[in-house]
């Protein structure tokens, strides 16, 4: 219980603090954040989370993380579905939270997005379906691919946090034109519900390319991450 309490909390914080600064400070009059800013506040709730949780529950804060890292051989089958509860629960409340907020500013209108994935009219450039998925499943793909190599027992110990963080970061400066970035299925969901119609009609892409791009990050992974053998 302790381990799927620290995915909700690490996966609400998440949730607040990427989406909260895409819905809060992106825009601000003079001094707003823009994609640049958005993209590191998604990373570092990552890597803030990674050293707080992640002796705890490994920190996984995603669902397609948790089932490439199953897919790797890198996390038990048993706890998959409760982990991926867990992250869900968190950023729907995190997703609560933020509306609240939110909301307390005249004239504001969670059909303006509130900071959920999208593509087609939905997207931030307008970009199609096609490349949409396409996006969703290569950026996820990458994460798995570094997730899994920085935590790798070979790897440079204590530090696997940073490059993870970093990586989130670089997705978002990439992707975010194009989807406004998921690769994170509890993400999208947190947000999603809160605006409906369009956002929640749209969310399965923003479900099957992670897991998608997180199966081949895994599959990939197992094969250049083998050790040579003798």
């Amino acid at each position: 219980m302790k381990q799927y309490g620290a995915e909700f909390f690490g996966t609400f914080w998440l949730v607040l603090g990427g989406c909260g600064s895409a819905v809060l400070a992106a825009a601000f009059p003079g001094v707003g954040i823009g994609l640049l800013g958005v993209s590191l506040a998604f990373g570092l709730t990552v890597l803030t989370m990674a050293y707080a949780i992640g002796h705890i529950s490994g920190c996984h804060l995603n669902p397609a993380v948790s089932i490439g890292l199953w897919a790797g051989g890198r996390f038990p089958a048993n706890k998959l579905l409760p982990y991926i509860v867990a992250q869900v629960l968190g950023a729907i409340v995190a997703g609560g939270v933020l509306y609240v907020i939110a909301t307390g500013k005249a004239g504001f209108d969670v059909a303006g997005g509130f900071a959920s994935n999208g593509y087609g009219e939905h997207s931030p450039g307008g970009y199609s379906l096609t490349a949409a998925l396409v996006t969703e499943v290569v950026m996820t793909m990458m994460f798995l691919l570094i997730i899994l190599g920085a935590t790798d027992e070979r790897a440079p110990k204590g530090f696997a946090p940073l490059p993870i963080g970093f990586a989130l970061t670089l997705i978002h400066l990439i992707s975010i034109p194009v989807t406004n970035t998921s690769v994170n299925p509890a993400r999208s969901t947190g947000v999603a519900l809160y605006v409906g119609d369009w956002a929640t009609a749209q969310l399965w892409a923003f479900w099957v390319a992670p897991i998608v791009g997180a199966l081949l990050g895994a599959a990939i992974y197992r094969f250049i991450g083998k050790p040579d053998t003798k």
